[in-house]
């Protein structure tokens, strides 16, 4: 069977049409890869290293500006990144221990030994132990001392946990005006511990009897009575601690508030240390002091809020002022069945009688 003409014209074709097609593709020339990127023109920049010593907190850079005073042309102090890592690792978790293991001794110490009561109870007599002066002058020092440690103490704790508790735009208000009257009443606090100190210093000088009632531990060692005179040696001990912590927390604010004084960050960071610390050990301590004159003994609250305390609490807990308040109504003749006043010392104790 022969094929058709028509077939074997279409076939030839096809195949000249291929060929044609593969010598027209081996005469192009290939293409030229194309060149490569050109690389970035490298323009100098001269705060270069400025930057880079900023970003890596290697030093302190110094460098002109309009505002002169000390350290005013350093954009970034090198320690500042370590003090701030201190506060927050270092401060605020040994700061909460201390104040947290104080709450519990004083809550141990008040379950194993409950209220101290007056001996032999009430007599029905009363002493005056502080005039209007010297009671105006403790809870103005009492107050402002609550006020100054309840707003330093949201400042450094607040963060973790006021903010979870009432969120970011509260908690910012809260301690904006925290920090605004802690640094507007801070300063009164040096002028309590001056009026104290004129006040009371000279009551509070350490005696021969004192070291027996500290060997003693107030008369809770043992049972034997322990003397006292106007102050007892717990109460002196205290006084010169808020003295001591009551000076050293104001300069340390001072150095805070004002820094007008000329001094450099180094010595502003070392005085919020310091600040910290001693505002710590100083709340710390109050625990014992605000249990004491509170729940701790029967009739001490007392002397504070009337000036007057009974004459066996007197009796009982400072014996050697009692006797010289009564020995000073004996003396002078003066007791009789109507009220009596009659003063032991300028402004320091008076007998009355009912």
């Amino acid at each position: 069977m022969t094929q058709s003409p028509t077939r074997h014209h279409r076939s030839w074709w096809l195949v000249c049409i291929l060929a044609f097609t593969a010598l027209w593709a081996s005469s192009v020339p290939a293409q030229p890869a194309p060149p490569p990127a050109a690389s970035p023109i490298m323009v100098p920049n001269p705060s270069t290293d400025l930057w880079r010593a900023v970003r890596q907190r290697e030093a302190a850079v110094a460098g002109r500006t309009q505002v002169q005073g000390v350290q005013t042309g350093v954009l970034i102090q090198k320690s500042g990144e370590d003090f701030r890592n201190y506060r927050r690792e270092d401060f605020i978790g040994p700061a909460g221990m201390v104040l947290g293991g104080a709450a519990v001794l004083v809550l141990l110490f008040y379950f194993a030994r409950g209220e101290i009561p007056i001996p032999d109870g009430r007599s029905g007599k009363k002493i005056r132990r502080f005039p209007d002066f010297d009671r105006v002058l403790h809870w103005f020092t009492a107050i402002l001392f609550i006020f100054l440690a309840l707003t330093g103490l949201t400042l450094l704790f607040g963060r973790f946990f006021l903010l979870p508790v009432i969120g970011p735009e509260a908690f910012a208000v809260i301690a904006s005006a925290c920090k605004e009257g802690h640094n507007l009443f801070g300063p009164l606090f040096l002028f309590s511990v001056l009026g104290m100190l004129i006040r009371w210093g000279s009551r509070n000088l350490p005696h021969a009897y004192d070291l027996k009632w500290i060997l003693k531990g107030g008369g809770i060692i043992g049972t034997a009575h322990v003397s006292a005179g106007f102050f007892n040696a717990g109460e002196k001990i205290w006084f010169w601690s808020v003295i001591l912590l009551g000076a050293t927390v104001t300069a340390s604010g001072l150095v805070l508030l004002f820094p007008v004084f000329g001094q450099a960050r180094e010595i502003m960071q070392l005085a919020l240390v310091v600040h910290g610390i001693v505002a710590v050990l100083f709340i710390a301590g109050s625990f014992g002091h605000i249990y004491i004159g509170t729940l701790g003994t029967q009739g001490s609250l007392e002397s504070m809020t009337t000036g007057y305390v009974d004459e066996n609490w007197a009796q009982g807990h400072h014996d050697l002022w009692h006797k010289q308040a009564t020995g000073a109504q004996a003396s002078s003749g003066a007791a009789t069945d109507k009220k009596t006043h009659v003063t032991a010392e300028p402004g320091a104790a008076a007998v009355e009688r009912t």
